[in-house]
């Protein structure tokens, strides 16, 4: 028995994880021995992100590896809109086999996909919004444990400068971000906290509410210590008022002091919409948790296309084995039946996206998060 109430790699990749329904229908067509060739795709008929960041395809290729079928995907990492020029709907992916050789884990490889792409689409909002400002990824706490490092890796290819979670951190191979909680404050008090701080991180960045008014304490902090990087301000809704307006007189006296090196970072409870003003009033650096890590997840399904052959699917679905184009200058996709190159809108000849991940259970093609986060990078310049 686990000890915690979740379930671990085994029941996973066994399809334990599962909806009864799909052992009821592997039941039922083994009674009727009928085992036929399948193609399914996963694509989404309505989406709450314009752009989604396709996320999540290293654990689906994971969950499907040694199993006798064939997948191709959109690479990960990709940020592109969920219907193409002609409002079909764009495959995310593809998987090719017997259906009783994977129709347990259809509940499983949905979840590995619909959250992390969420999660990685809602961070590339906020990384468009930004520019070239940072934020670091806090959201782990918020959820369960045991999905932090797919949370913190999911934000990072979605534009996270850095990420919280110890764990997730050397899971990813990249070093923990963070600055220091109240209970530091709480426990040694202000300047005994900021100057453990000082002396012992390489970013310095000190907490300035615990106990005192956040312009005075900016002040104290930028006097006693005028070379740090960063005052952080995590003030409560409840003592906000026009948080905007206090970033702004902060910034002033700061600024009249002639600490205007010392930048100002902002957390708790900062979504999407409240980034422009904070921005403009002369934040630096963001700290973004819950919004991130609670981001609504991609509504993918995913649907038989073609059975030994033959073309067809359910009302409501587009029947047929798709492959997806885009424009490498305009951007443009479109997604058709025949291999054949179209041309795009603006002249261009439009590329084949999908990219063969798996061939008979074995890996054809393993990215690391680097490449994978660096595309995402690149393809978030392209969000009108």
């Amino acid at each position: 028995m686990n000890k915690f109430i979740m379930a671990n790699d085994s029941d996973i990749m066994s399809g334990d994880v599962t909806d009864v329904y799909f052992e009821k229908t592997k039941k039922y067509l083994e009674l009727m021995h009928s085992n036929p060739l399948v193609t399914m795709e996963v694509t989404t008929q309505s989406s709450v992100y314009d752009y989604i960041n396709f996320t999540g395809l290293n654990d689906a290729i994971s969950l499907l590896e040694s199993r006798n079928i064939r997948v191709d995907a959109i690479p990960e990492g990709t940020v592109i809109r969920p219907r193409d020029v002609k409002g079909i709907p764009v495959p995310f992916m593809r998987i090719q086999g017997r259906y009783l050789d994977f129709a347990e884990l259809e509940t499983p490889l949905l979840g590995f996909l619909c959250q992390a792409s969420g999660i990685s689409s809602y961070s590339s909002l906020i990384k468009k919004s930004l520019g070239s400002i940072p934020f670091i990824s806090f959201g782990i706490r918020r959820m369960h444990p045991a999905i932090s490092a797919m949370i913190d890796r999911s934000s990072y290819i979605g534009g996270a400068a850095g990420v919280s979670g110890v764990f997730s951190s050397r899971v990813l191979g990249i070093k923990p971000s963070g600055t220091m909680p109240h209970a530091l404050s709480l426990i040694l008090g202000d300047h005994e906290a900021w100057k453990v701080q000082y002396e012992n991180s390489d970013f310095r960045v000190f907490l300035i509410d615990t106990y005192m008014d956040e312009k005075f304490a900016a002040i104290r902090a930028a006097e006693e210590f005028p070379d740090i990087d960063y005052i952080r301000l995590d003030t409560p809704s409840s003592r906000r008022g026009n948080f905007p307006n206090l970033i702004r007189e902060i910034r002033w006296e700061l600024d009249i002091r002639n600490h205007k090196n010392v930048k100002i970072m902002v957390s708790g409870g900062i979504k999407l919409e409240d980034i422009p003003e904070l921005i403009d009033a002369g934040v630096e650096s963001f700290g973004i948790g819950t919004s991130i890590s609670s981001a609504k997840p991609v509504d993918f399904g995913m649907d038989i296309v073609n059975i030994d052959g033959n073309d067809i699917t359910k009302r409501g679905k587009f029947s047929g084995i798709k492959n997806v184009f885009r424009c490498r200058e305009c951007h443009e996709v479109r997604v058709q039946i025949s291999r054949d190159a179209p041309k795009c809108s603006c002249g261009n000849t439009m590329e084949n996206i999908m990219v063969n991940y798996m061939d008979k259970g074995k890996i054809t093609v393993d990215e690391d998060l680097n490449t994978v986060r660096q595309r995402s990078l690149e393809e978030i310049k392209n969000i009108m």
